[in-house]
């Protein structure tokens, strides 16, 4: 019997990830034959790890917090996305035989609040809460859906205004301290900081979502993460986590895989009506 093609998603922490369940559900789906696994990689390992997996006839890595920008300079070449963002969350090996980096971060996330929120952007004013490679993989496509205005704000007030300053070509941004959030609301909060994978919550004041406003979370739990329980709590209109956005991103990263799109509506509706069971 040959090898299964092997695969792997790679971060820290990791343990909790669905995306094994996820590319497995895919590959059922559509006839592929594969194994998916799930490390747990700390960043100094990340090089080394990285290459002996490849080394090894590995064929393709996710790479999640906090390892997607240093996947960005590991790759040889990028995707146009993944050059725009500096954060790559794919890793495939090339026709050529060198490592291809891409970002499906951006297209899962609109996908996600398009077609099955039905949330359009276009003419909100937008917050996005964290300057990591999280937000690097969102803010060009956010830009796209022509928002009415689109803000970052982050515990460091530079590392935001060096982000929009990266992003000043795609559209307008602004960049401010968490501290500075007081003075306005917004149509859409993205929380796109790790503190939820911590059960934390950026310090936000009341008044920043604005009447009708959405909450969503680019992390995801089986319980309500804390920014979640946070959106309820101000009277958000839906208040989301980011399961949604993980399956559509995978399906990305599978289609840059193997060729093939998988239908992502039936496993977002099993995973859903598995952690409501539990």
């Amino acid at each position: 019997m040959s090898q299964l093609d092997s695969y792997a998603v790679l971060g820290q922490p990791i343990m909790h990830s669905k995306s094994p369940r996820i590319h497995r559900l895919f590959a059922e789906q559509t006839g592929q034959h594969l194994s998916y696994s799930a490390e747990e990689v700390a960043p100094e390992e990340f090089r080394a790890v990285v290459a002996d997996f490849f080394a090894n006839g590995g064929k393709g890595l996710n790479c999640t917090v906090p390892l997607k920008e240093l996947a960005w300079a590991y790759a040889e070449y990028t995707s146009e996305r993944a050059r725009l963002s500096k954060a790559v969350n794919t890793l495939s090996v090339h026709t050529d035989g060198k490592i291809f980096g891409d970002n499906t971060d951006g297209v899962g996330l609109i996908t996600d609040l398009k077609d099955n929120h039905h949330l359009q952007l276009s003419g909100l004013n937008v917050l996005i809460l964290g300057a990591g490679g999280a937000t690097r993989g969102i803010v060009a496509p956010i830009l796209a859906e022509q928002p009415k205005q689109l803000v970052i704000a982050n515990r460091t007030v530079a590392k935001a205004m060096q982000l929009a300053d990266d992003f000043k070509t795609e559209g307008t941004l602004a960049a401010c301290g968490l501290e500075q959030l007081t003075n306005q609301a917004f149509d859409l909060i993205i929380n796109a900081t790790s503190a939820s994978l911590s059960q934390d919550l950026p310090a936000l004041p009341d008044s920043v979502l604005a009447t009708n406003g959405v909450c969503y979370d680019l992390a995801y739990a089986n319980q309500a993460t804390p920014f979640v329980q946070w959106g309820h709590e101000h009277g958000a209109r839906h208040s989301l986590d980011g399961l949604g956005m993980l399956v559509e991103q995978a399906a990305e990263a599978f289609f840059i895989w193997r060729g093939v799109r998988p239908d992502t509506q039936p496993v977002i509706e099993l995973l859903n009506a598995e952690r409501a069971a539990l």
